[in-house]
């Protein structure tokens, strides 16, 4: 890794790129003492020093600018938060047992998206570790980790991270992260991380007073000043996201990375950052292992996930090594439209981004059942009537992540009300039985398999000015709603940087009983249906495989050919009154409705059949 402190021959080698700036210095503390070091400039920005005066366990931060003294944007560990010192940290010491491990086929995927610090009472690695057995009887298969990279303060949902190389040390040392990844992996689990490559959080971050080119002012982003990928000195910005991507793949095992708001990276050069990136990654691993990047992209650009003949990513497979070398390729991205849908049907909400789906939500979820995008073009009324997405028929549905809830979804709700406590429960169960049971792959956030009583709020731990405008800013955020046009109902929504809301966003596991209980055997029922019915026939499933149909205002009928040529058939109605409707063809995998035989359906009930 060409950034940060790594253990050599000599001692340690520090490096550092800082094109603002004529000369650094290296300040190592031992115990009560501190030693500077001048840093030899080798050209182009770079600083690098390697001392014998430095191990690992060793605090040490950069001098800059005649006196700063900053961490590592490298650091592999800060103990002390963002505005510490750094830590030397030994990337060979851990002694890793996973060596037979070589990951799971994307198709197995269902993912279960955890906030460390929220997951447990603990709220740390240790603690996600300590629940591995139940997440595998739960019959996930990989568990998405909210991002872990150290943000300033105690408590974040860690999209505000400055220190993208260093898992934040309120979850628990380096060795704590290696330890979790390798007791899942143990349970036949993949581990999947989401990383930050759009932005830097707002409090903690110091490149701009020695490394400016980091950023540009000729693109904007929600967060201002876009990460500099296109112009002068974005070589070096490039190669800083590119290797921390590599650092977590190969460093701690993760079996992939889910790529943040992608559409939020300005890149007018080519390779586009995104492409490069991926080329980079699946170069690297070399057939060695599989290996999975996602993506989060609003704008709906199915390029990046283009497949070969095969149905399968571009990208080279795990143990074949002489595969198409000439794409790139992201093996699937989350998929809003499908959650927005199943909002609308559930819950009859239609205001903010909801709008685009208020007009025919069953159609919305049926053409993203069968094509993967509801928006391949087509205007977006909440986006000012811009043309939003591009056409994905032609892609598998394993293309795509659907999703009930997620962080997004519950936390950026003014009090972080999670899908059962706003739509009746048979509607969130028909729901539920949808897109677990549908060809893409499915992801559950965390305690929704319970029916977890405890929200998920937008949480945080800032200082200074910036707390008490964060404060207000996330309730002039809902001012526009009709119903938070009081200022005292505004009031009442829970202030983000309060420990009261970070707590109050803990899973509740006491709560795991009685109703709840019923939630959760429904859960695993739904998810051993798929492990044992559907996922045997994915193999070989290409696009343009399904069909959809609206038979009557909430109604959805869904036909899929899989992979080994069997045909999986859906018959859903979305409404709370009976209608009539012909059970489709095939065995019988799963139904909710007590009249189906009767050529009537239940109100939100779900029907599946397999004909072989």
């Amino acid at each position: 890794m060409p950034f940060g402190a790594q253990i050599a021959e000599q001692g340690v080698r520090f490096r550092l790129w800082a094109p603002g700036c004529d000369r650094v210095a290296l300040c190592v503390t031992a115990g009560q003492d501190e030693r500077a070091f001048s840093m030899d400039s080798c050209g182009g920005g770079w600083f690098e020093l390697i001392t014998s005066h430095a191990s690992a366990g060793t605090r040490y931060r950069f001098e800059v600018n005649g006196g700063l003294r900053v961490p590592d944007p490298a650091s592999r560990f800060n103990p002390d938060d963002v505005h510490g010192a750094s830590e030397v940290i030994d990337s060979a010491d851990f002694d890793w047992q996973d060596a037979a491990w070589r990951g799971r086929p994307w198709k197995e995927a269902v993912v279960y998206e955890l906030h460390v610090g929220t997951f447990s009472p603990e709220g740390t690695f240790t603690g996600v570790m300590e629940r591995l057995d139940y997440l595998a009887k739960l019959g996930v298969t990989a568990i998405e980790l909210m991002p872990v990279a150290d943000f300033p303060g105690a408590r974040n949902w860690g999209y505000d991270g400055v220190l993208p190389y260093a898992p934040d040390s309120r979850y628990g040392r380096p060795d704590d992260l290696k330890a979790l990844i390798q007791a899942a992996h143990a349970r036949g689990l993949m581990v999947l991380l989401d990383v930050v490559y759009n932005h830097f959080g707002p409090e903690g971050n110091y490149l701009h007073v020695y490394a400016k080119e980091f950023f540009t002012e000729r693109h904007h982003t929600p967060w201002g000043a876009a990460i500099n990928f296109d112009g002068p000195g974005s070589r070096d910005v490039r190669e800083f996201f590119i290797h921390n991507a590599l650092y977590w793949l190969h460093e701690y095992h993760l079996d992939g990375l889910r790529l943040d708001a992608v559409h939020a990276i300005v890149d007018n050069s080519k390779p586009h950052i995104l492409t490069e990136l991926a080329e980079r990654v699946h170069a690297s691993i070399g057939g060695k292992r599989r290996v999975h990047l996602i993506l989060e992209n609003d704008a709906n650009a199915a390029r990046y996930l283009e497949r070969g003949s095969s149905a399968a990513p571009y990208v080279t497979p795990y143990l074949a090594p002489h595969a198409a070398p000439h794409v790139t390729q992201y093996v699937a991205q989350w998929n809003d439209d499908i959650h927005h849908a199943l909002h609308v049907l559930t819950t009859g909400e239609t205001d903010g981004y909801y709008t685009d789906y208020a007009d025919e939500p069953i159609r919305h979820l049926g053409r993203c059942l069968a094509e993967g995008f509801a928006y391949q073009g087509e205007v977006s009324a909440y986006r000012g009537h811009a043309k939003r997405g591009e056409t994905s028929a032609r892609l598998p549905p394993q293309a795509f992540v659907s999703f009930l809830q997620c962080h997004d979804q519950v936390g950026n709700r003014a009090f972080g009300e999670r899908i059962a406590h706003i739509a009746p429960a048979a509607a969130v169960r028909a729901a539920a039985a949808v897109y677990l049971l549908a060809p893409g792959i499915p992801m559950l956030f965390m305690g929704e398999e319970f029916a977890a009583k405890s929200p998920f709020q937008f949480f945080c731990d800032f200082s200074g000015e910036l707390r008490a405008a964060v404060t207000q800013g996330r309730r002039r955020e809902f001012a526009r709603f009709a119903r938070f046009a009081d200022p005292a109902v505004q009031a009442a929504i829970p202030d983000p940087n309060e420990i009261q809301t970070f707590l109050a966003s803990k899973l509740d596991w006491s709560s795991l009983k009685d109703a709840q209980a019923g939630w959760l055997a429904y859960y695993r029922n739904l998810l051993k249906l798929r492990r044992e019915v559907i996922v045997p026939r994915l193999h070989g499933m290409g696009g343009r495989s399904a069909k959809f149909e609206v038979f009557a205002p909430e109604g959805l009928r869904v036909r899929w050919q899989l992979g080994d040529g069997s045909t999986l058939r859906l018959l859903a109605n979305f409404s709370g009154k009976r209608i009539r409707a012909d059970i489709p063809a095939g065995q019988a995998v799963f139904a909710s409705s007590t009249e189906a035989g009767r050529g009537m359906l239940d109100p939100w009930s779900v029907v599946w059949t397999l004909e072989t």
